[in-house]
């Protein structure tokens, strides 16, 4: 979600600064553009960053004994926690 969120304020950031010519007395609409540019970067780089830390991988070992052969099995399982919330 914070990445279409990133992207959706650096489209509307970049619609203000280069598509827009009004000239407004109270506001500058191009700073406005660029703020918003700026910010949608932010944005769309901390979704990465978070969508990165979501993603991690749990590897479980473990080792017991086989009653009816009398040997030892070892059991190795790998669990990837994607979209799981936290």
């Amino acid at each position: 979600m914070s990445i279409g969120a990133g992207i959706v304020l650096f489209v509307i950031g970049a619609i203000l600064a280069f598509a827009v010519n009004v000239e407004v007395e109270w506001v500058n609409l191009d700073l406005i553009g660029y703020i918003l540019m700026g910010a949608g970067f932010l944005v769309f780089l901390l979704g990465i960053a978070m969508l990165a830390r979501r993603r991690q991988t749990e590897t479980v070992t473990r080792t017991a004994v086989d009653p009816a052969a009398g040997e030892q099995v070892t059991r190795r399982s790998t669990s990837t926690s994607g979209d799981v919330e936290p």
